[in-house]
Parts: C-alpha cells; structure tokens; sequence
C-alpha cells in the first residue's frame, strides 16, 4: 500500500524537476543545467519538518531587496522553510541592531545582504560559531579570507556599472557630460559598479564626470541631489549613470519637471518599472542584478547545507557568480516574465 506521504513526495519531486526545468537557465551561474536542479531536488527533497531561516537585505524601501524578500519566500514554501525577516531598513546601525538580535536566536540557516562590508561581521561570527550556516547574499559582509560564510552569491558589479556605463557613452558619441550616482560606498556591490563606470570612462578623454556623489540607495536623497545637480551643471549634463534603477526613476522625475528628459539614463537591477522605461524609451539601459535568483539560491544553498551536508568547497563553491543580462528591448518581456516566477 502507498502511503500518502510517498504520494505527496513524488508529487514534491515532480513538481520541484518541473521547477528545475524552468529555473535552469535562470540558476545557470549557481546550478549549472536543468539535470543539475533536479538531482538537487531529488537529493534535498523536501524537508519534513519546516526549517527556520533568518534573512536580512539592506532595505525594503529598495524595490530589489522588496522582490529579493518575495522571491525568498516563495522559494521557502517550495521547500518547507519558514523565512523570518530582518529589515535592514537602508541603514548600517539599524541593520546592525536586526543582526545581534538575529545571534540571539537558534536557525538552521541563515542570509544576509550587508548595507556595508564590516559592519555586521560580529554578530554573523557568532552565528558561524554555533554551526549554523551563513550565506551572503550581493555585498560581501566582509572580505571571504576573513570569514567563513557558507558561500557568497553575487553578481559581476563591475560587469554591471561596465556594460551600462559602456552602453551610454556610445549613446553620447564619446563626450560629453556624465554623473555617476552611487549608492552606499560601504556597499562592495556599489564599489564595484563605480569601478565598472571608471574602467569606462577614464580611458575616454572627451568624457567629463561631473559628479559622484552617493545617495545610499534613498530615492529622497536622490531626488535632493539632482535637483542641486540640474542647477549647478544644466545643459553639460548629457548622460547619467544610477547605481539601481530606483534612483534612475526618482531622478527622472526631477529631469522631466526641469525640462532636461534628453538627458541619456542608465541604471543597474532591470526592475520592472525599468524594464518598461526601456520598452518604451524613458531609459536607454539597465542591467539585471537577479534578486530572485540570488534570494531564491540562498534557500537552496541552506536547504542542501542543512538537509545533505553540501559543505563549502566541495558541494558549493565559496564564491557563486549570479549575473544576469543587459535588457534590451528584444529581451525585455521575457525579462519580466521569469521576474514574475521569482526566476531571475
């Protein structure tokens, strides 16, 4: 006689290969092809009793970390995994706060997306040091020759402030005025999209950067500071690169009202709202930074650790590259498709 249980597994493994086969390409830079998601299926299964896991991004006000919190719990009911959040809330201290609250309690795994290296590097050691895996999610919490996460899954920060900033000085026919607006400079992932812009520019004489001034990821201190840039630089603005996508449509609005909607955007993360403005022309590029993906692996990453003993090394490696495409207007729409199915 089956058991119901037998059923409902073999309907979970049926259901989890149908996923792989969908999320491979999505996965590829962390699980290589379909055949590889479903022998992890297979292999996790689903765990019996539900997982406790602990997550925490830099900021719900970000619409990124906002997708990465759904994506994370959708990829958590798939596997029995109850996901309590840690609102980092755009703030080192705050976050910091979440995560010693966080120590205090026991998990079977947790993630994290540091607002800024260093800052959270205590209270994950203690964590580490009870047993319980830590996966580190888009920034480096700090260095990875300096703490024992789990795995690190990110993606090519300097691929991404590259390929856009490449794409707007084209735009520009190589001169010209640019802005960069960076996000937290703590923030490895922002470092390495500033390196991106610089690997860029300073090799092109007719370009003039004008300003760097960072705005945190805040689309309030965004807006604040373009509205002071239009003024001070009117008409030598010509282009402008956005560490995310928030604040590219933040500053947009202040463009607009002050009659400069010429001047060429780009920004990094390819959220919706911005995959329509490079539909329909409101902004010439954008990069994905696959929130999905990098949240929904984090919880397969625990599950495998917890559930099969994956250790780092030698079932996940300790560094997984996440990239995600350039949109364009022919990618585009399927972009937002695996967006909606927490694929991306």
């Amino acid at each position: 006689m089956t058991k119901r249980s037998d059923i409902d597994r073999r309907r979970f493994l049926r259901n989890a290969g149908l996923a792989a086969g969908a999320a491979g390409g999505a996965f590829a830079g962390m699980a290589g092809d379909p055949r590889t998601m479903l022998a992890m299926a297979q292999d996790m299964g689903r765990s019996e009793k539900p997982l406790k896991a602990a997550f925490s991004n830099a900021g719900l006000q970000a619409t990124w970390c906002a997708q990465g919190k759904a994506a994370a719990e959708y990829w958590g009911d798939l596997f029995n995994v109850d996901v309590t959040w840690f609102d980092g809330e755009l703030s080192a201290p705050k976050q910091r706060s979440a995560i010693d609250t966080m120590a205090t309690q026991d998990w079977d795994f947790v993630a994290i997306q540091a607002f800024g290296i260093g800052t959270l590097t205590d209270p994950v050691q203690r964590m580490i040091d009870k047993g319980i895996p830590v996966i580190d999610m888009d920034t480096l919490i700090a260095p990875l020759e300096q703490i024992e996460v789990h795995s690190f899954l990110a993606p090519d920060n300097e691929f991404m402030g590259a390929s856009v900033t490449r794409a707007l000085v084209d735009a520009m026919g190589g001169k010209g005025g640019i802005v960069m607006t960076q996000g937290a400079l703590g923030h490895t992932g922002a470092q390495g999209r500033a390196r991106g812009f610089h690997s860029v520019v300073d090799s092109m004489p007719d370009i003039e950067v004008l300003d760097e001034q960072p705005a945190d990821w805040d689309v309030t201190k965004a807006t604040r500071i373009w509205d002071s840039l239009l003024t001070k630089y009117g008409d030598k603005i010509n282009a402008a690169f956005f560490h995310n996508d928030d604040m590219a449509l933040a500053a947009q609005n202040i463009m607009k009202a002050r009659g400069r909607d010429d001047i060429i955007v780009g920004g990094v993360d390819a959220m919706p709202p911005a995959v329509e403005a490079v539909i329909d022309g409101r902004m010439h590029a954008t990069v994905r930074n696959p929130s999905c993906r990098i949240h929904g692996g984090a919880v397969m990453a625990g599950v495998a650790a917890v559930l099969t003993g994956e250790s780092t090394g030698e079932g996940i490696p300790k560094h997984v590259i996440t990239d995600g495409p350039v949109v364009t207007k022919d990618n585009a729409p399927g972009m937002l498709w695996m967006q909606n199915h927490y694929l991306i």
